[in-house]
């Protein structure tokens, strides 16, 4: 199958021509223009060692909507013992790199490369990637990133140094975008973790159709600041959902 090679010029082929591996484009750079771009149309850097930078729009996508969000009982608990403060966008590098430095099961080493560390950074000063971050007194001890265009946002990793901390900043975050309008939460991939977090599979078609959407709406820039605290999120989370298919 023959595969689209980029040039200089800020431009992708559509993804609903991607590979069966879901891979739409190779080469290229990680600019914060050409990022913008292609999260706007649902395509993301995914790097691999030896190889140029590749480009993916997965089919089927995996995707956190309200209608299925599931907090789980444990986890409440947690969250309602405020065990860490949640902060977002004061320390978005440190984010990174701890995520970059986080084991993952199955990896030999991490696809947060240099390039992609630059091109988020400049995406962060832009207001359009986000660090969510839990903190233990004056200690970072976890925390995600992703990028918001619209009103949708794609994770993009996290990491955790102290028990649930990931968890519940991501349960803060969820809580927010859905105060805020938010129609989903692009979670690109299917992992075990989020699955807990009722993501669903869909398939490229519908993915795509509610990403132009979501995307069609007014970006809230950052530097972001939360209304809702981890247990005011949580009750956010909780509220009925219509039957939209945004899930909203």
């Amino acid at each position: 199958m023959p595969v689209y090679m980029l040039s200089d010029e800020l431009k992708f082929p559509p993804p609903e021509g991607a590979s069966p591996e879901g891979v739409v484009a190779i080469g290229g750079d990680a600019s914060p223009e050409r990022l913008a771009l292609a999260y706007s149309l649902g395509i993301f850097p995914w790097p691999h060692r030896e190889l140029p930078l590749l480009w993916f729009s997965p089919d089927p996508r995996f995707v956190i909507t309200w209608k299925h969000v599931h907090v789980g009982r444990s986890l409440r608990k947690r969250v309602r013992a405020r065990p860490f403060e949640i902060r977002t966008d004061t320390l978005f590098s440190e984010v990174m790199n701890a995520c970059a430095a986080a084991p993952r099961p199955g990896q030999d080493g991490t696809w947060i490369t240099d390039e992609l560390r630059a091109g988020f950074g400049a995406l962060h000063a832009r207001g359009l990637a986000h660090s969510i971050e839990a903190w233990d007194g004056d200690r970072l001890v976890g925390g995600l990133y992703g990028v918001a265009l619209g009103r949708s946002f794609c994770g993009e990793s996290m990491f955790a140094l102290a028990d649930d901390a990931s968890k519940i900043a991501t349960v803060t975050l969820l809580g927010n975008l859905r105060h805020w309008g938010f129609h989903f939460v692009d979670c690109q991939v299917y992992t075990d973790h989020l699955a807990r977090f009722g993501a669903r599979q869909w398939s490229r078609t519908r993915f795509l159709s509610a990403l132009r959407r979501a995307v069609s709406e007014e970006t809230l820039a950052g530097p972001w600041r939360f209304p809702l605290d981890a247990v005011q999120a949580l009750a956010a989370l909780d509220a009925p959902t219509s039957d939209s298919p945004s899930g909203r």
